[in-house]
C-alpha cells in the first residue's frame, strides 16, 4: 500500500469512528453508575445518575443480581467490567470497575426506538427523551403497562405508571385491597396508599370490626396515625366502634389510652368522643382535675371542667 492510499484509509478510519461518537452521543443519555452491598438476599443497591445540561438526577435501590448482564459480583479481586442493563425502553451499557462487589464507572442509555410508539397504541402518550429514560430506569415495560390497563383504573396515564413502580403499586395489591373488600379503581389513591401505608391487612380489620371506610379516611387515619394496633387499645378501654372520623380526631387532638385510663382512675368512667376531645382541645388533664379537688371542688362533670378551662380558671 502506497502512502496515498494509507492516507486515505487513515482519513476513512478516522471519518467512521467520529461518525460513531456522534451517533453515540445523540442517540444516548450518559451518566455515572455506583454499586454496593445490599441488605437483601439476592440483590445489591444500584444508584444511576445522570449527567444532562439540566443538571445531575440520580436514582437508588435494590436491584436483583440477575438484573446485571456480564457482571460476576462473587470475585473479589479489583478488576475492569463491562455489563448492560436491558429493559423495554431501552438499554444502558455500563464499564468501570469493581472490588468485593462494589464499584463504579459510566453508562450510556439507548431508548428503544419503538417503546414510544408501543406505549401510545396501549393510550400511554408523551412518553419523550427523558419519560423513556426514567421509564427504562423504573422498568416501566409494556407488559406492566397492559397489566396495569387491565385494571381498570381511573386516572392512569404514563405519569402514573411510573409513579406505581416508584411506589411499589402492583396487580397482587390492587388485588389484595379488593379482596379485603375495598372496590379501589383510583389510581390517585393507590399511589397515596403507598406512600402513607394503608395495606389490604388495614382495610381487612376495619371491614370485619363493622367499618366501611372510603379511600379519604384511610388515608387520614394513616397520616395520623390510627393504626388497628391503637384502635384494638381503645377496644380494650371501651371504646369500640367509634366513629372513624372521631378516631381521627381522638388522634389529631392527643385523646389516648393513657388519657381515657387516667381518667377512669379520677371515676371519669366512660366520657363520650365528644367530651374527650373537648377536654383536650381546652387542656382538661388529669392533673388539672387533681389540682381542682386537692381545693375542693370535687364531682365536677366533664362539662363543668371544660367550662372552667374556657373560662381561664386554673
Amino acid at each position: 500500500m502506497n502512502r496515498r492510499d494509507a492516507l486515505f484509509c487513515y482519513l476513512l478510519v478516522a471519518a467512521l469512528l467520529l461518525g460513531s461518537l456522534i451517533a453515540r452521543a445523540s442517540d444516548s443519555l450518559s451518566g455515572s453508575w455506583t454499586i454496593q452491598h445490599s441488605d437483601e438476599a439476592g440483590k445489591v443497591q444500584f444508584a444511576l445518575i445522570r449527567h444532562s445540561h439540566h443538571g445531575e438526577s440520580s436514582h437508588s435501590s435494590d436491584w436483583p443480581d440477575s438484573t446485571f448482564v456480564g457482571l460476576d459480583l462473587s470475585q473479589t479481586d479489583k478488576r475492569d467490567v463491562h455489563f448492560t442493563i436491558t429493559r423495554d425502553a431501552g438499554r444502558f451499557d455500563c464499564e468501570g470497575y469493581i472490588r468485593d462487589g462494589e464499584g463504579a464507572g459510566t453508562f450510556h442509555f439507548f431508548a428503544e426506538p419503538k417503546y414510544a410508539a408501543e406505549m401510545k397504541s396501549l393510550g400511554f402518550d408523551g412518553v419523550d427523551d427523558d419519560k423513556q429514560y426514567t421509564m427504562a430506569v423504573m422498568d416501566v415495560s409494556t407488559a406492566f403497562a397492559r397489566q396495569m390497563k387491565s385494571e381498570k383504573l381511573t386516572g392512569l396515564d404514563t405519569d402514573k405508571l411510573i409513579a406505581f413502580r416508584i411506589f411499589n403499586v402492583n396487580a397482587a395489591f390492587i388485588d389484595d385491597l379488593r379482596n379485603a373488600g375495598l372496590p379501589i379503581s383510583d389510581s390517585d389513591k393507590l399511589v397515596a396508599f403507598r406512600i402513607h401505608g394503608v395495606t389490604p391487612e388495614m382495610v381487612a380489620f376495619l371491614h370485619q370490626a363493622g367499618y366501611q371506610p372510603d379511600e379519604d379516611t384511610l388515608v387520614a387515619m394513616r397520616i395520623h396515625g390510627a393504626t388497628p394496633e391503637w384502635i384494638q387499645q381503645l377496644n380494650k378501654d371501651g371504646y369500640a366502634h367509634v366513629d372513624l372520623e372521631k378516631l381521627i380526631a381522638f388522634r389529631i387532638h392527643g385523646v389516648s389510652p393513657d388519657f381515657i385510663e387516667h381518667l377512669q382512675q379520677l371515676g371519669y368512667q366512660h366520657p363520650e368522643p365528644d367530651q374527650l376531645v373537648a377536654m383536650r382541645i381546652h387542656g382538661v388533664t388529669p392533673d388539672f382535675i387533681a389540682n381542682l379537688r386537692a381545693r375542693g371542688m370535687q364531682n365536677l362533670t366533664i362539662d363543668q371542667l371544660v367550662s372552667l378551662r374556657i373560662h381561664g380558671i386554673d
